[in-house]
């Protein structure tokens, strides 16, 4: 009995990994695909957002729900409701390249967010629960954002190579990546529908006086949520734009000669700044016994300040050789060159990578009971990721598709809230709530 539950267990962990890498997986792949829609629909660059905007404002509408969910009926239940909405989402933005909707594909952009919010929302705890708690469990949630970053990678890369030319560009062109997304989360489906999964004992509720103060009473609190908005928009943004501007046939940049993919090009280097995300958390999680929250964050803000800033301010003509996928006859791999501009970016993944987890400490630091509450305002907030991009693809369009770098300043000023946050926004001014 106690080797069958260890093996359920060891499936359910697999499951929960494959799981962690879909919620990547899933979302990264709004990002090209707003080339797609921009190119077969012939709409704008902030339409062609609108399936990054829908993916993400889901959270704002899922967040605080996922939560009580879980409470509610656990996570097995939980896990399988995610995963069957995750089906439906993306069966209809696979439908919608039969049917050529664009409209079709935004109705399952945000279905699919609705999955992959409760998804983010059960996860960690799961795994953290599979994992026994305490290290194992740390190391389990480790592993999950390892492969959570990795599967981030593949999936930008992968479109690159599926793209021919980004002119010619259709929904049907990624068919390959939606159906395998469809065939994991099947499999996931049934293999947690026949897992047994612990789930933690519900103790019962006591009846407690009503509290007039809550997480929003905390200033620090409700600057790292903004925070949090901005993060996630400026994580989000930097990548989107990135391979937007790569591989602009009007614009190209990349002045790509014979039978070179600017499409592979830009997805590689695009998948690349996810690839040092990786980097960076495992730098981030190998130093953060010794570095304070407040200093990693204060730190990474600055990095990603100077990066930006002289990604805005070099000139697109200077040139760097950078390995890429690149599609063409005479290789799949090599190098090839690029702004120097987009070098520096792929860089500020360093700094993103370590951001959320000093945000989230600094922001919860001294909240005591109110803290599970806090997360789901978290949760919400992650609609950043949908609105802060938007912003920027406006910019675009405002400066005649040209304006691209001149985008980045949303970047800049999310970067400086951030540093504003770190030096001086996380201080906890409201000590004197109670919150045992």
């Amino acid at each position: 009995m106690v080797q069958q539950k260890q093996i359920g267990n060891i499936f359910a962990i697999i499951v929960m990994m494959f799981l962690f890498g879909m919620i990547s997986f899933v979302t990264n792949l709004a990002s090209p695909m707003g080339d797609i829609l921009k190119f077969q629909f012939g709409v704008a660059n902030w339409m062609g957002t609108l399936g990054v905007f829908a993916n993400f404002i889901a959270y704002a509408v899922m967040g605080i729900p996922a939560g009580n969910l879980l409470d509610k009926v656990g996570y097995k239940k939980t896990a399988l409701i995610a995963i069957a909405v995750g089906i439906i989402g993306v069966a209809i933005q696979t439908a919608s390249g039969y049917a050529g909707s664009f409209g079709v594909y935004l109705l399952g952009a945000f279905i699919a967010g609705f999955s992959m919010c409760l998804l983010n929302t059960v996860v960690n705890p799961m795994l953290n629960s599979l994992g026994g708690e305490g290290k194992k469990g740390n190391t389990l949630l480790q592993l999950g954002g390892s492969f959570n970053s990795l599967c981030g990678t593949a999936v930008i890369i992968l479109t690159g190579i599926l793209i021919p030319k980004i002119a010619e560009a259709k929904i049907s062109d990624v068919f390959p990546l939606m159906y395998a997304a469809l065939a994991v989360f099947a499999l996931a489906f049934v293999v947690i529908l026949l897992s047994k999964i612990p789930e933690k004992r519900k103790t019962e509720k006591q009846t407690v006086k009503t509290s007039k103060y809550s997480a929003l009473s905390f200033r620090h609190f409700i600057l790292g949520a903004v925070g949090i908005f901005v993060y996630v928009g400026v994580e989000v943004g930097i990548p989107n734009l990135l391979n937007k501007w790569l591989q602009n046939p009007v614009l190209n940049v990349l002045q790509t000669e014979g039978n070179a993919s600017a499409e592979a090009i830009a997805g590689s280097v695009a998948a690349t700044y996810w690839l040092l995300m990786l980097v960076g958390r495992l730098l981030g999680a190998a130093i953060g016994s010794k570095v304070s929250a407040k200093a990693m964050l204060a730190v990474a803000s600055v990095a990603g300040l100077v990066l930006t800033f002289g990604a805005i301010f070099s000139p697109v003509s200077s040139l760097v050789n950078l390995p890429v996928f690149k599609n063409s006859p005479e290789g799949l791999f090599g190098l090839e060159k690029v702004p120097v501009s987009a070098a520096l970016l792929v860089l500020t993944g360093l700094c993103t990578s370590v951001m959320w987890g000093g945000i989230f400490n600094l922001a919860v630091e001294g909240l005591g009971k109110y803290t599970e509450k806090a997360s789901g305002i978290f949760m919400v907030l992650v609609c950043g990721g949908g609105i802060l991009p938007l912003l920027q693809n406006g910019i675009v369009d405002l400066t005649g598709g040209n304006g691209y770098l001149t985008s980045y300043w949303i970047v800049v000023a999310g970067l400086v809230y951030l540093l504003y946050y770190a030096l001086v926004g996380s201080k906890n001014v409201n000590k004197y709530i109670p919150v045992d």
